[in-house]
Order: structure tokens, then sequence, then C-alpha cells
């Protein structure tokens, strides 16, 4: 390698190849981390308390079908508490594509009390939509048995993931105060 003090060098290339600084490990170093929600105190979600905002995904109504569960009753059973579900527009998408085999489930979340998120996004993959609506707030719970969306939302701190299991609703992650008597 040349040295950029060899005289074979212009001085426009001088100016090109100047000697890289090692960095000292007295400069603070940056590192960028994401902004924490103001929602979240330590490991406990300050957003979350009664009435619940039940974010339900296309597989919840299906199970719940299945297990022959009342979802709004049932929700208030495993949480004592008033249950507000809420459908997106992708997951009433995703259940139209699903076609005459979940009419029933289509005709199930469109029951006036459940309530309707619009999603001002492209597409209708709903697992995305769900993650980036619980990333920007942090008041949902999460109605889903999809193992890859359970996945991708336990990275999320502070939103509690509710399914069905054994002919009635389980809450993950749910703080100590509202957890149901029969667990502890």
């Amino acid at each position: 390698m040349i040295k950029s003090t060899d005289s074979r060098l212009k001085p426009t290339d001088r100016s090109k190849a100047k000697p890289k600084k090692k960095p000292d490990d007295d400069e603070p170093k940056l590192i960028d981390r994401p902004q924490g929600t103001s929602a979240m105190f330590f490991q406990y979600n300050t957003q979350l308390g009664p009435p619940y905002h039940i974010l339900v995904d296309t597989n919840f109504v299906n199970f719940s079908i299945k297990n022959k569960l009342d979802i709004i009753k049932t929700m208030m059973d495993c949480l004592y508490a008033k249950c507000i579900p809420y459908i997106t527009d992708c997951v009433v998408a995703e259940l139209e594509k699903l076609g005459q085999k979940y009419k029933l489930a289509l005709r199930i979340i469109k029951d006036p009390r459940f309530e309707r998120l619009t999603c001002m996004h492209r597409g209708t993959y709903a697992d995305d939509c769900l993650v980036q609506r619980v990333t920007q707030h942090k008041c949902y719970i999460v109605a889903t048995n999809d193992k890859d969306l359970k996945r991708r939302i336990r990275k999320i701190p502070g939103i509690p993931i509710m399914n069905v299991a054994v002919n009635r609703y389980v809450i993950e992650r749910m703080p100590d105060a509202f957890e149901p008597m029969s667990k502890k």
C-alpha cells in the first residue's frame, strides 16, 4: 500500500487517501434505540384496564365457532370486566376471501357489538395490520390462535395475548392485578 505522504501521489489523491483514525475508547458511543412508549411503567402497561379493547384475528373467530363459544360473553367471563372487541378491515377482507365456508364467522363479526377499525394501508394481510396497530397503540389485547402472530406480538412489550384453549379463553402475559382467580 502507498502511504498518503508518498511523493508519487498527486495533491488531489492525497485528500482522498487520508489515514483512518482508530476510535478512542474514551469517546462515548452512540447507540440508536427506539423510544420506549409512555404507556409502559416498568413491565406494567398502564393503558390496559376495563373496559378492555380486544383486537380479534380471523382464526380466533373460527376457533370460537368450532368450540361453540359466544365471543363477547366468554371474553367477559375470562377478564371479569367489560370487553369491546375490535375488527379491522383487513380481518373482514380476509374472512371474505375465505369464501362460503366461513359465512357464519363473517356474520358474527358484523354484529353491532363489534367495533370496526378502518385501515389506511395497502394490502389485506391481517397479521401485519394487527402488529402495526398494536405497536402504535398499546391499549389493545390481541385475540389470536395463530402461532406466527403470537410470536411476533410477544416481541412487543406490554401486549397481552388471548387465545382459545380447552373450550375457554386464556390470557397470556396479563398483569397480576387483572389475572383471574382460577390461575393463582
